[in-house]
């Protein structure tokens, strides 16, 4: 006569197992720091240098391969300000809805003369018009030169920081220095992605 095995339960508590992944995940929800989004995929050179520009009072120059500049100022209140100068140095007026939107932007790169239009499309169109546009910045007409000096006026603690793409002809870079040196202004970072060091 053979005799029946009990069979055991199989069941697991899963509870700490959840308690742990809902803490993980909200550590590092709280402490993640967003990418802000560009207007244009950038390839930038690489170099073996590790210093890190700071996280805070950055203004952000992009430099596409064709040569079309575009900015980013991390404060929003800055972005209102810098806004209005600029359209008081145009003889352009920006209605308050409009100086929010653009306060609301995390890069912009348009002339100052179709800024109006540009703010007035939906955000899945502007996401699209930017890419054709860009801020001047030839001899003739430099408004890059303009929208840096008034962010300098509104935060004279920003950092400079230039992110080019590894393919950008160096002309096109030479001139965003020599317009940043026209308004004395000699310190500033260059942005490269990290590669290894070679061994010794």
């Amino acid at each position: 006569m053979s005799k029946k095995i009990k069979k055991k339960s199989t069941f697991i508590d899963m509870t700490a197992m959840s308690d742990v992944t809902v803490l993980l995940l909200t550590f590092f929800m709280l402490t993640a720091t967003f990418v802000q989004k560009e207007p244009v995929q950038v390839n930038p050179p690489q170099s073996v240098s590790e210093i890190k520009i700071p996280e805070t009072n950055i203004v952000s120059v992009l430099v596409e391969p064709n040569g079309k500049v575009y900015m980013s100022l991390d404060k929003q209140p800055d972005r209102w300000e810098v806004l209005q100068k600029m359209g008081e140095h145009y003889g352009i007026t920006f209605t308050d809805e409009e100086l929010k939107k653009f306060s609301l932007l995390s890069s912009f790169g348009a002339p100052i003369n179709v800024m109006k239009e540009f703010l007035a499309l939906p955000t899945d169109k502007q996401d699209k018009e930017i890419v054709n546009l860009g801020i001047p910045c030839d001899s003739t007409n430099n408004q890059f030169r303009e929208w840096m000096r008034y962010a300098k006026i509104v935060n004279r603690d920003l950092v400079i920081a230039i992110k080019a793409d590894g393919g950008t002809p160096y002309p096109l870079v030479k001139d965003i220095m020599e317009t940043l040196q026209e308004l004395k202004e000699y310190r500033y970072n260059l942005i490269t992605s990290l590669k290894n060091a070679p061994e010794i």
